[in-house]
C-alpha cells in the first residue's frame, strides 16, 4: 500500500513537472510568434518616432521574419548535438537583449539590428523548444495533446500580438511592444533549468556547413526578391537576379545533402509521406494566413477607420475562435481521424476567407468582417495543432530538433512569402483600379482578391492532405521513419 502511494506521488511529481515544463514553453512560443507582427500597429509611431523612411520601416517587420526563418534549420541540427536545453536558453537569453535594444533604440539602424538579432534568438529558440516537448510527451495521446496546445498558442500568439500592440501603443508607447518581452526572458531562465534536463542525439556527428550556408541563403534571397518586387515591379532586375539566385542554390542545397555522409537534413527524413505532406500543407496554410492578418487590419484601420486600439481590440474574437478551434481539434482527429480532421477544419478555413473576401466597402465591422473572422479562426485552431502533430510523427531522441526546425522554418518561409506575394497582388489590383474608383474602394477591391487567391491556396492543402495522406486516428506520433 505504501510502495503504490509512493508511485502514485511520484507520478503525480512527474505530471505536475511537465505541465510546468509545458507552461514555460508555450509561453515563450506565445512571445516569439507575438513579436512576428507585434509591430505592424505600432509602424506609424516607429516612423514617426525614429524618422524611418518606407523601405526601412518594412524590414522592422521583415528582418525578424527572415532571420527566423533562416537560421531554423541550421539551430535545430546545432540543437540536437549541442543540447536542446542549452540552445534554447541561449536562444531567449538572445531574444530578451534584442528586445532590449529595439525597446531603447534611438535610430533606425539599432532597431533594424536589433530585430535581425530578436529573429536570430527566437530561431534557436523555438526548434529546440518543440523538440523538448515531443520528448517530454512520448506517448502517441499525450503527445498529440501537448502539441496541439503548444501549436494553438503559436497561432494565439501570432494574432495576439495585433491586440497587444495596439494596447500597448495607444496608452503607452511602441518601445512596451519590446520590452513586454522582459519578464518573460527572466521567468524561462530562472524557471526552466530547473524543470527539465538536458538532451541531445547520441550520435556524435559534424554540422553540415554548406548545407548550413545554403538553407539559410535561399530563404533569406527568395523573400528578398519578393519584398524588392513588392516595392518596385514585377520583373525588376534586382527581384529576379535574387529570386533566380535562391533557386540555383536550393538545387545546390539538395546536391550538397545528397552528396554528404552528415547532412542538415537527410531526404529520408524528408520522404517520410506524413512529414512531407503536413510540411507541404503548412507552407500553403502559412502563407494565406499571415497575409490576411496583415491586409485585415489594414483594411479594419484604412477603411473602417479604426484607431490602433480599437483596431487591436477587432482582433480579440479571432483569438477566441482559434481557443474553440484548439478544443475541437483533439476531438475531430478522434472522431475522424488526422486525415479526415485535416481536411475538414482546412475547408473551414477557406470557407472563412472565400467569406471574407465577399466584402463591401459599405459593410460595417459585425456585417462584413467579424463572421467571416469567427468562421476562419475555427478552422484554423482546428488546423494548426493537428499539422503540427502530423508534421512531427516518427522523431525520435536523435532527430528532434530537425523535424521541429523543419515544421517551424515552413511556417516562417510561407507566412514571408505569402505576405509578399498576396500583399503585392492586393496593392497591384489596387492600382488598376485607382483610376476608376476612390481609394477606399479599391483598397477594399484589392483586399478581396488577394482573400480569394488564400482561399484557394488553403483549399490546396486540403486537397494535398486528402489524396496524400493515409488516415490514422489515435496513432498519430507514433509511426516511425
Amino acid at each position: 500500500m505504501t510502495s503504490t502511494s509512493t508511485a502514485d506521488a511520484a507520478s503525480v511529481r512527474g505530471n505536475g513537472r511537465r505541465r510546468a515544463v509545458l507552461t514555460v514553453l508555450c509561453s515563450v512560443q506565445f512571445m516569439l510568434n507575438l513579436d512576428d507582427n507585434v509591430v505592424s500597429i505600432a509602424l506609424a509611431s516607429v516612423r514617426d518616432d525614429l524618422g524611418f523612411g518606407t523601405a526601412g520601416l518594412a524590414w522592422v517587420v521583415n528582418g525578424y521574419i527572415l532571420a527566423f526563418g533562416g537560421f531554423l534549420l541550421l539551430s535545430g541540427r546545432v540543437a540536437d548535438l549541442v543540447g536542446r536545453r542549452r540552445v534554447f536558453l541561449s536562444g531567449v537569453t538572445l531574444f530578451g537583449a534584442a528586445s532590449v535594444l529595439c525597446g531603447l533604440a534611438q535610430e533606425p539602424w539599432q532597431l533594424m539590428a536589433g530585430r535581425f538579432v530578436q529573429g536570430t534568438g527566437a530561431a534557436m529558440a523555438s526548434p529546440a523548444a518543440l523538440a523538448l516537448l515531443t520528448l517530454l510527451y512520448p506517448g502517441a495521446r499525450e503527445r498529440a495533446k501537448a502539441i496541439g496546445i503548444w501549436g494553438g498558442t503559436a497561432a494565439l500568439g501570432a494574432t495576439s500580438g495585433l491586440v497587444i500592440s495596439g494596447a500597448l501603443t495607444g496608452f503607452a508607447s511602441w518601445r512596451w511592444v519590446f520590452l513586454i518581452n522582459v519578464p518573460v526572458v527572466l521567468a524561462t531562465l530562472v524557471l526552466l533549468p530547473r524543470l527539465v534536463a538536458e538532451s541531445r542525439s547520441e550520435r556524435r556527428t559534424r554540422i553540415d556547413t554548406p548545407g548550413a550556408v545554403l538553407i539559410t541563403a535561399v530563404p533569406v534571397l527568395l523573400v528578398y526578391g519578393l519584398l524588392r518586387a513588392s516595392e518596385t515591379r514585377w520583373g525588376d532586375i534586382g527581384s529576379t537576379v535574387a529570386m533566380i539566385a535562391a533557386l540555383l542554390l536550393a538545387i545546390a542545397f539538395v546536391i550538397v545533402e545528397t552528396r554528404t555522409s552528415e547532412p542538415l537534413v537527410p531526404l529520408s527524413f524528408l520522404a517520410f509521406r506524413p512529414r512531407a505532406v503536413a510540411n507541404g500543407a503548412t507552407l500553403l496554410f502559412s502563407a494565406a494566413f499571415y497575409a490576411m492578418a496583415f491586409l485585415l487590419m489594414l483594411h479594419i484601420q484604412t477603411v473602417l477607420g479604426y484607431e490602433p486600439f480599437t483596431a487591436g481590440l477587432a482582433y480579440l474574437p479571432f483569438a477566441v475562435g482559434i481557443l474553440a478551434g484548439i478544443w475541437l481539434s483533439s476531438r475531430a482527429v478522434n472522431r475522424l481521424g488526422d486525415r479526415w480532421a485535416l481536411v475538414t477544419s482546412l475547408l473551414i478555413s477557406a470557407a472563412g476567407l472565400l467569406l471574407m473576401s465577399g466584402i463591401d466597402r459599405a459593410d460595417t465591422y459585425a456585417w462584413g468582417v467579424l463572421p467571416a473572422l469567427l468562421v476562419t479562426s475555427l478552422g484554423c485552431g482546428m488546423s494548426l495543432p493537428a499539422l503540427s502533430v502530423t508534421a512531427l510523427t516518427g522523431t525520435t531522441e536523435d532527430n528532434a530538433g530537425i523535424g521541429s526546425a523543419l515544421l517551424s522554418s515552413v511556417q516562417q518561409l510561407g507566412g514571408a512569402v505569402g505576405l509578399a506575394v498576396l500583399v503585392t497582388l492586393a496593392t497591384r489590383h489596387s492600382d488598376a483600379l485607382s483610376d476608376t474608383v476612390d481609394t477606399q474602394q479599391a483598397s477594399t477591391e484589392g483586399f478581396a482578391y488577394a482573400l480569394t487567391v488564400a482561399a484557394i491556396l488553403v483549399g490546396l492543402a486540403a486537397v494535398l492532405i486528402a489524396t496524400m495522406l493515409r488516415n490514422r486516428s489515435a496513432s498519430i506520433g507514433t509511426a516511425v521513419d
